[in-house]
């Protein structure tokens, strides 16, 4: 992972605000905490939030994920953040960066939310996949082609946590399952629970596009283990129909998320370690079962 991080405050968006739009400015400006890795996120006004790449990772994101939510919210069963700014990099700050409508809603554990959860993300994921993918092809953060090119990162995190053999195992297995090799769907790409908003323990939105792409549907099948436990997994899965070589991937893609996050987050943000070791502990449980 990249360490750049670049700061920002309430005086930056203000700054941001008042010589990029204008109309918007004078609007009250809070800074939102939450379990993200890459965005710095502010909310303005009452409708509105500000979404600034705070990492050297996100950078691109912003544009990213404007394109790809002008394309697909439309179509999908869930809110979405709308866009409606797209900000130039300026006092200071080196990205650009984006205005979207304030989605309502937070994030809770599998816990505390309704037993539908598991079929509402699946409805998101078949509507998300049955669209056509046409125009610029772009490369998913996870569910990409390329599983085996972090290999020496998943075999680093393993180590750093102990040298679970069983962990190196699910890992293989995913590695030497086949490719997918049918046509590619579009994927959030970055489906846990910290981009996940509940409402009375409704799913009703879905956050942070800018991981999204168009590659392997296995990509979009974590929340199996990032989030639901044993039973709510067993009621996504029934709602995917998919082989057991893409929900393999799929054990691969959590796998690598969790232990190259982990280590890396483990004193510095509780809130994403906490979803990391919740995806471990879920993908031991179901190697042991």
């Amino acid at each position: 992972m990249q360490d750049a991080v670049f700061a920002t405050d309430v005086s930056l968006v203000d700054e941001l605000i008042r010589t990029q739009f204008p109309h918007w400015h004078g609007l009250p400006i809070t800074h939102v905490e939450h379990g993200g890795t890459s965005h710095a996120i502010y909310r303005l006004g009452d409708d509105l939030a500000v979404r600034l790449p705070n990492r050297g990772w996100s950078i691109g994101q912003a544009e990213r994920d404007s394109e790809i939510l002008a394309r697909v919210a439309q179509h999908l069963p869930i809110a979405v953040p709308e866009p409606v700014g797209l900000g130039e990099p300026g006092s200071g700050f080196p990205n650009r960066w984006s205005v979207v409508r304030w989605l309502s809603g937070s994030t809770a554990t599998v816990d505390e939310v309704r037993s539908d959860t598991p079929v509402r993300l699946a409805s998101l994921i078949h509507a998300l996949q049955s669209l056509e993918v046409t125009g610029q092809q772009w490369r998913p953060h996870r569910g990409n082609a390329e599983q085996e090119k972090y290999d020496d990162d998943v075999h680093r995190g393993i180590a750093q946590l102990g040298g679970d053999p069983r962990l190196t195992a699910i890992w293989q297995e995913a590695l030497d399952a086949p490719r997918w090799d049918r046509a590619l769907r579009w994927l959030h790409a970055d489906l846990h629970s910290g981009n996940m908003l509940f409402t009375d323990g409704t799913l009703t939105g879905v956050i942070d596009w800018g991981c999204a792409g168009i590659g392997d549907p296995a990509g979009d099948l974590m929340p199996a283990w990032l989030f639901f436990d044993a039973a709510g997994r067993r009621a996504f899965q029934r709602e995917l129909n998919f082989d057991d070589a893409t929900w393999a991937r799929a054990r691969g893609w959590a796998l690598n998320l969790a232990v190259v996050g982990l280590p890396y987050y483990r004193d510095t943000n509780p809130v994403f370690a906490a979803i990391c070791q919740h995806t471990l502990d879920q993908l031991l449980s179901e190697h042991a079962g």
